[in-house]
């Protein structure tokens, strides 16, 4: 979902002199938050040399330093094949970051620019989203290693679990998972490996009967938490209904960004110029990661999708990915799923107390609700 403005206020500031003594990058002006992110920390930074975004890789999940070191020399591969993205500089020791006090650090260049929601961009404008995804996608598979998964269009492997709001074992991380994905953290993996298979309704209704409790309990009563009851009750009533729908293992799976969504697209004018953060970079079923960022670029704040829009950038996605109808198809009852049975948003709220993710639980919950009541007609859209 999308990324909150909430601010880490555990963190203190980045050590500005030790870390520019690392780069060519001149004296420090001015540091401040970009208050965006559920997850690692960023700033902007201006210097006696120019702009800069810095990047504090905090987040335990996604700050293994072999996993930075990869996600870096992916994006410069993707720089180098004419992606839009904005790869890390080096620093004197040629590293494209810094382990600081225990902690990493990047540098990367400032991109000017803007976040578009699909509810900004035309039927056109949509098809190049789609496009760009599916290049994204045919390009990692160009420029990453296949070691370590069965690689390539023909890979098998198991989907992300749908109960982590792209956080792991905290809740997909499951915090308390992306991912995004817009959504919480991405449900990519970080790295290669096998992942979870579909949620078991069994489990989810044990969760969902933990969280009734824990709404019950809550104090004060207010409106979130009406919802949240409401919601809840509502969602296992599907479950009921659908139980009998659970997919089984994925099937085509690649490389994916891992948390497509409009707070990690920059665009200049109607032009896309880079995308970024690429902390969720890892292996998974590639189609799903374009059905996870349509379902949050084409989201209306009552749940439902544009599905003209969502229908020019499938096209176009397919075209650009060389992904056949059926993998969609696939995908999208794969993500449907994932979202029947996905309360990430409700566990951050009641398990951990963080309400960061609150204000995007209205549409999040109610677009599971109507993509059951649509399910064909979003599976045309996107295979259509």
């Amino acid at each position: 979902m999308p990324r909150s403005s909430a601010p880490h206020p555990e963190l203190s500031a980045p050590p500005l002199g030790v870390l520019l003594r690392q780069y060519a990058a001149g004296s420090a002006l001015a540091c401040d938050p970009v208050e965006q992110g559920l997850l690692n920390r960023g700033y902007r930074l201006c210097t006696t040399r120019g702009r800069y975004f810095l990047k504090h890789h905090f987040d335990p999940e996604t700050a293994d330093l072999t996993a930075i070191a990869r996600q870096h020399r992916a994006t410069q591969r993707l720089a180098d094949l004419g992606v839009p993205v904005a790869p890390p500089l080096a620093g004197h020791d040629g590293r494209t970051f810094a382990v600081i006090g225990g902690h990493a650090y990047a540098l990367h260049p400032w991109i000017d620019g803007r976040h578009r929601h699909g509810s900004q961009l035309t039927a056109e404008q949509c098809g190049r989203l789609g496009a760009l995804l599916g290049v994204v996608h045919a390009s990692l598979e160009r420029v990453m290693p296949t070691e370590g998964h069965t690689g390539g269009a023909a890979a098998q492997g198991h989907a992300a679990d749908s109960t982590a709001p792209r956080t792991g074992a905290r809740a997909r991380r499951g915090l308390p998972r992306a991912a995004h994905g817009p959504e919480a953290p991405s449900r990519a993996a970080s790295a290669p490996g096998p992942r979870p298979e579909s949620a078991n309704p069994a489990d989810t209704f044990a969760l969902i009967d933990d969280l009734l409790r824990r709404v019950r309990r809550h104090r004060p009563r207010d409106a979130f938490d009406e919802l949240a009851r409401h919601r809840l009750l509502e969602r296992r009533t599907l479950l009921e209904q659908h139980a009998d729908r659970r997919p089984p293992c994925a099937g085509s799976v690649g490389w994916v960004h891992g948390d497509f969504h409009p707070f990690n697209l920059l665009y200049q004018g109607d032009t896309p110029a880079a995308i970024v953060d690429w902390d969720r970079l890892g292996v998974q079923p590639r189609a799903e990661e374009a059905v996870r960022a349509a379902a949050i670029f084409f989201v209306h704040p009552v749940g439902a999708l544009d599905l003209p829009k969502v229908r020019a950038y499938a096209r176009a996605y397919r075209r650009a990915a060389g992904a056949p109808p059926s993998e969609l198809a696939s995908a999208v009852h794969r993500v449907w799923w994932e979202r029947l049975n996905d309360f990430w948003m409700l566990r951050w709220h009641y398990e951990r107390g963080d309400t960061r993710a609150d204000a995007q639980f209205p549409a999040a919950s109610a677009l599971a609700v109507w993509w059951t009541r649509a399910y064909d007609t979003v599976c045309e859209a996107f295979t259509g």
